[in-house]
């Protein structure tokens, strides 16, 4: 593994547990899950990527605020931990690819929906197993 790979993976792992023992206490930061760090080359900065378990813009920026409010105490803590002469400036992120991911998986689910019901015959309902069977069948 690369040194800024090891880098990255390590700032994570650490504000997780951050995050996960406690150690951010603001109230906002809830349910919040780091996503993915990406290190500057000169270590001078490092972006955060976090991810909300809502989509509402207004939770988001609630936790944004919370983020951001903490970021000298997270940078405080990771010099503690991290053995580098100078510790990167951390600015988080709002990652939204898997709210993405979600909105992605419920089209494909609306569409094969779609492709079932077109496929059944008229008169004709799937059951649950997807074979059809006659209307009047129960």
């Amino acid at each position: 593994m690369e040194r800024m790979d090891r880098i990255n993976q390590f700032i994570k792992r650490e504000i997780s547990q951050m995050m996960l023992l406690g150690e951010i206490r603001d109230p906002r930061v809830t349910g919040v899950t780091i996503t993915y760090v990406d290190v500057s080359k000169d270590l001078s900065w490092a972006h955060v990527g976090f991810s909300v378990l809502s989509d509402d813009p207004d939770a988001i920026r609630r936790v944004q605020g919370g983020l951001d409010s903490a970021k000298g105490m997270v940078r405080r803590l990771l010099g503690q931990r991290i053995t580098l002469r100078h510790v990167p400036e951390v600015k988080f992120v709002y990652d939204n690819t898997i709210a993405q991911g979600v909105h992605m998986t419920q089209l494909f689910n609306e569409l094969e929906a779609g492709r079932a019901r077109q496929a059944t015959p008229s008169g004709e309902e799937a059951t649950a197993e997807g074979q059809p069977t006659a209307a009047g069948d129960a």
